[in-house]
């Protein structure tokens, strides 16, 4: 690392330090008696069963951890009939997987949904297979959590007996992957069960990744409530043709507020036009849709106005990247009534060499009220379109990162933009590339011109008085092959350091 003022680096020593005496204190501690409970009640599992009908509630999330990790089946399953609270967090246990464990808590599922009265503790209607709510567990066994932790504030224990039907369907809480595997081990058996009991669970999916599709993993999509789904990600190397044989299964996932959408290509011999409107068309129904994500839809070019008239609701997160789209596109965008309180907005790989200066300055003026990320890294922007945007720039007061790697600039209007953005009070991440003085006649860059340059963008943030850090990225890094190098220019104490 090279600096004006080298700080102490951390890292090149360590220091050894004897227990204190909080340390010494924890070692000696003996066993809580709520452990040593649990671990008599479990030595007889006939008597720890008989004992649930009498157990204090707050002693029931630390026996079933101990049973859980014991593999002791049969007071799992007996835990699960009397459980007191109305959310079973098993997720939050399943770190490493136990099987028989979980096969243990269906059973006791199966107990609990045959009879018509729940027993009289029992107030189950939740059992959560997601990977949260450990905090849920650390509290009832008595290890140190903050209790400004969000996840204590919600309702993980709350009681909705009073206002819920004690026959409802149970509601089965998972994450869902589904890629040319997904059937395999403890999954397959898990669905094989909830196929079975369609009428009296609702299987819901918050989040829902698809990596592949075929028979069986439609199969699965049947299964799973699609109004619950609030996130999903579509990353197949699709035909646009199996794209639009999903859409009507999109179209039901009206609740969804985080779509992203990648690789999907078009065929030679496809009906663009066909396959397109079936698929925009399901975009009306996504009511909810707030963060929008598609990376590299060749599909797109020309057809942009025809999709975002279907978004019926303000968006807060666009990204469209690494594909082509029309001048007209842009200014299509510019246009749409749904970007108008964008928070985030991606258009790197988006080729813009050849547009007008004023389009990309007629979207950003849509923007300036709200804006906090902008992306335009590897656009081809050259310096007139970048200067022509730059007053919209400075208004944007909400902005927190900036980005324009991948663009060749010249160092007279990167500095315009350091003097641009110098105002921009929340402005806390600014990327930008190598201004082009850092490159020789053959396009490489010229170690000697780079430490210039380095130089000179010192000077300018000090005349600029402002501390703040930029970084100056360049890719492939010519030290290490890295995709993308970084390094960060600081002041008032500037320095120069390897990302």
């Amino acid at each position: 690392m090279v600096t004006n003022s080298s700080p102490k680096r951390l890292g090149s020593g360590f220091r050894l330090r004897g227990p204190t005496p909080q340390s010494k204190m924890s070692v000696r501690n003996p066993p809580r008696l709520l452990n040593l409970a649990g671990m008599s009640l479990l030595k007889d599992e006939a008597l720890a069963i008989s004992a649930l009908e009498f157990l204090p509630t707050e002693l029931f999330p630390a026996l079933f951890m101990k049973a859980f990790y014991g593999n002791h089946s049969e007071t799992l399953k007996a835990m699960v009939q009397a459980w007191p609270f109305v959310r079973l967090p098993l997720g939050g246990l399943m770190q490493v997987l136990h099987v028989g464990a979980l096969q243990a808590v269906l059973e006791g599922l199966d107990v609990l949904l045959a009879q018509k009265v729940h027993p009289r503790r029992c107030k189950l209607r939740v059992l959560d297979l997601r990977n949260t709510s450990q905090d849920f567990w650390s509290m009832w066994s008595g290890a140190r959590v903050p209790m400004s932790s969000r996840t204590l504030m919600a309702p993980v224990a709350g009681d909705r007996s009073k206002t819920e039907h004690p026959l409802a369907p149970m509601e089965i809480f998972v994450d869902l992957c589904l890629s040319k595997k997904t059937l395999d081990g403890f999954f397959s058996y898990f669905m094989s069960w909830v196929e079975e009991r369609t009428l009296s669970i609702h299987l819901c999916c918050k989040k829902l990744r698809i990596l592949s599709i075929d028979k069986e993993n439609i199969q699965v999509l049947r299964m799973v409530r699609l109004d619950c789904i609030q996130e999903l990600e579509v990353n197949c190397t699709w035909p646009l043709s199996t794209l639009a044989t999903f859409a009507p299964l999109l179209g039901q996932m009206r609740n969804t507020q985080r779509f992203l959408l990648s690789h999907v290509h078009i065929s030679a011999l496809e009906e663009k036009e066909q396959h397109f409107l079936l698929i925009t068309s399901q975009f009306l129904k996504l009511q909810q849709l707030r963060d929008l994500h598609m990376e590299s839809p060749t599909f797109l070019e020309g057809c942009l106005e025809q999709m975002l008239r279907c978004l019926t609701s303000p968006l807060e997160n666009l990204a469209i990247t690494n594909c082509l789209i029309t001048e007209s596109d842009l200014t299509q965008l510019s246009r749409c009534p749904s970007i108008s309180q964008l928070k985030g907005l991606d258009l790197s790989g988006v080729t813009m060499t050849d547009f007008g200066p004023d389009v990309l300055q007629g979207l950003l003026e849509k923007v300036t009220a709200t804006l906090q990320e902008l992306y335009l890294e590897k656009c081809g922007i050259t310096d007139s379109q970048l200067e022509t945007i730059l007053p919209v720039l400075s208004r944007c007061s909400e902005l927190t990162s900036f980005s324009m790697r991948g663009n060749r600039l010249s160092m007279a209007i990167m500095e315009k933009v350091l003097g641009c953005t110098t105002g921009l009070p929340n402005l806390c991440q600014e990327l930008y590339p190598p201004p082009r003085e850092s490159y020789s006649s053959q396009g490489a860059l010229h170690p000697g011109r780079l430490a210039q340059v380095r130089v000179e963008l010192l000077e300018i943030l000090r005349v600029l008085g402002r501390p703040r850090v930029i970084w100056i990225c360049y890719s492939p890094c010519p030290h290490c092959g890295d995709d993308t190098f970084n390094r960060p220019v600081k002041t008032p104490k500037c320095f120069l350091a390897n990302y």
